[in-house]
């Protein structure tokens, strides 16, 4: 599995769901700002626990964005050494959108989200009930306007592929059925035909 990169823009955001993060793919660096002199107790005490995959990076210097740059300049570093992770920026700050998009613009997987809980594959793996997981493919199949699945076959790989294959067939099946009875998707013979909700 690739590895996840979480930077936390401490300065912005305190995130409670550290304990999310459990998992050998992901590694923690939390920015802390110039003026920042206490990092809280139980946000420390819960990030012990994953060593040496996290990192706190106290930034020198005060200014405009200071903290910012910092990300940006750590995103850049790790992404010439290691391509191929994924980049998700814990902050309130929409700043970061453009450099995100940039990031993408360069092949680079990146992201921004506001909390811990938000981040896609944390978010994917917490969806328990059928309702939230349809929700989440309809998201996914949004996103996707030129390339969405043409039949039932690569509809149900694609639904296995957002659930990182964690689901079992009679699961996948059951979330092509839903779309179906819901009026999401139209299957003549094997073909698949949308009418999503962004659609009209």
């Amino acid at each position: 599995m690739r590895t996840n990169y979480v930077l936390i823009d401490f300065e912005n955001v305190r995130p409670e769901a550290v304990s999310l993060l459990d998992g050998e793919h992901f590694k923690i660096m939390v920015f802390i700002g110039a003026a920042q002199s206490t990092v809280p107790f139980a946000f420390a005490a819960g990030l012990q626990c994953f060593g040496n995959r996290v990192e706190y990076i106290k930034i020198s210097g005060n200014g405009p964005n200071a903290l910012d740059f910092h990300i940006a300049f750590y995103i850049g570093q790790l992404a010439q050494g290691d391509p191929t992770a994924y980049f998700h920026i814990i902050s309130k700050d929409t700043g970061f959108d453009p450099l995100v998009r940039h990031l993408r613009a360069k092949k680079i997987a990146a992201g921004r989200v506001k909390d811990i809980s938000d981040i896609p594959s944390i978010k994917l793996a917490r969806a328990a009930s059928v309702d939230e997981r349809l929700s989440l493919v309809i998201e996914n199949l949004q996103k996707r306007t030129a390339g969405r699945p043409n039949s039932v076959q690569t509809l149900s790989n694609t639904i296995a592929t957002i659930f990182q294959k964690r689901l079992c067939d009679a699961e996948v099946a059951a979330l092509v059925e839903r779309l179906r009875s819901q009026g999401y998707v139209t299957v003549a013979e094997t073909k698949v035909s949308y009418a999503l909700p962004r659609d009209g």
